[in-house]
């Protein structure tokens, strides 16, 4: 093993670019277990993350244990957001890795203050906190900790199968406060799953993953995202993954088509051109220029094609945009209202118009 860049505070010319003086770093790791990645363990001075108003996402709290992802899909929305530390959005992304090592700590200092409302918190809509490094790191167990112990509801999206091991501390935080668990599973060919999301756990793995969050007793959501034009889309494809989802005992599926937003469109782009080519043309014709959503008759004609299939297997289901901007979303926390339940949670808090001094976060998508 070895250690770069240990002092905190300190400037170290040989550390990555954005990485050569952070006050809250306090050691870059290596190890074999992980080649070709560092961690960089910094302590964070804030856990939740409130979500801007303009945002399309339906709740208002986020936390985001770590900042890149080991799973490295080349789609992934949130690639951007590594350019904020002077990295870049491609290969950084996927093997320079931020790990809030306090981040439990802060989280639980934060939902004691007599300012927050116990408001619905989601994890996962950036980076995913069960990627491969929370098996080191296992931050995840203290964060539902801290959530829970106050009596704070949370939603949980991940492709991680490290989930598996939480899932007798999420069954008991579910017995005092809601919890939701979401998996998503967007390709369930091995051979394109290995290319273009090379460190995620395989769809059979995922879907063994929800058996085993149902035998919980949980109702599980499966993201059937991002549905990729002229790779996953074909009748066949959506009719084996619906049927390999229903026989997992999901309870819903949401699906989407692609996202392709700043830094993860061009990474997108140049896998595409190194492994499908001939598909290339067709893409810059869907997403031209800055173009991040697929078209509306695109997405039309996926929800025409969805719809029946989604009956055939007697599958609740919802395209992403049967929900207008801002609302809820099946299998995510959604913001409280003066009229949801939540379920059981210890004590009433004060008013939701009363927010807590946390950082701003940069909307998320799902993908």
């Amino acid at each position: 093993m070895r250690w770069q860049g240990q002092q905190l505070g300190v400037d170290d010319p040989s550390a990555l670019p954005g990485m050569e003086r952070i006050d809250g770093l306090v050691r870059s790791v290596t190890t074999p277990e992980f080649a070709g990645m560092t961690f960089h363990e910094v302590q964070c001075k804030s856990a939740l993350n409130r979500v801007p108003g303009m945002s399309a996402m339906p709740f208002d709290w986020t936390v985001n244990p770590y900042r890149g992802c080991t799973h490295a899909c080349s789609y992934c929305f949130a690639r951007k957001t590594h350019e904020y530390l002077d990295l870049d959005y491609g290969a950084d992304f996927d093997s320079q890795i931020v790990v809030k090592v306090n981040v439990a700590d802060v989280l639980r200092t934060e939902v004691r203050r007599g300012s927050w409302a116990r408001e619905p918190v989601m994890l996962g809509t950036n980076t995913d906190p069960y990627q491969r490094a929370e098996g080191r790191y296992r931050l995840m167990p203290d964060i539902v900790g801290a959530l829970t112990d106050n009596g704070t509801p949370f939603s949980i999206l991940t492709k991680g199968t490290l989930l598996r091991r939480d899932l007798p501390l999420l069954a008991d935080a579910a017995t005092q406060v809601k919890v939701s668990l979401a998996m998503s599973i967007a390709v369930f060919d091995d051979t394109l799953q290995n290319a273009i999301e090379p460190g995620t756990p395989s769809a059979d793995a995922r879907l063994d993953t929800v058996r085993a969050a149902t035998a919980a007793g949980f109702r599980v959501t499966v993201f059937l995202m991002p549905i990729l034009p002229h790779l996953t889309d074909s009748l066949a494809v959506l009719d084996d993954a619906l049927a390999r989802i229903r026989a997992a005992g999901a309870a819903r599926v949401v699906y989407g088509a692609l996202h392709l937003r700043p830094g993860a469109k061009q990474w997108f782009l140049e896998w595409l051109g190194r492994e499908q080519p001939h598909l290339v043309s067709s893409y810059r014709g869907l997403y031209p220029g800055v173009s991040a959503q697929a078209p509306k008759a695109y997405r039309t004609w996926l929800g025409a094609r969805m719809r029946p299939l989604l009956r055939l297997h007697r599958l609740d289901g919802w395209d992403e945009d049967d929900h207008p901007r801002g609302r809820p979303q099946p299998g995510l926390a959604a913001r409280a209202t003066p009229t949801s339940s939540l379920g059981p949670v210890r004590g009433t808090g004060p008013s939701a118009s009363i927010r807590p001094r946390v950082a701003p976060a940069s909307e998320p998508r799902l993908f």
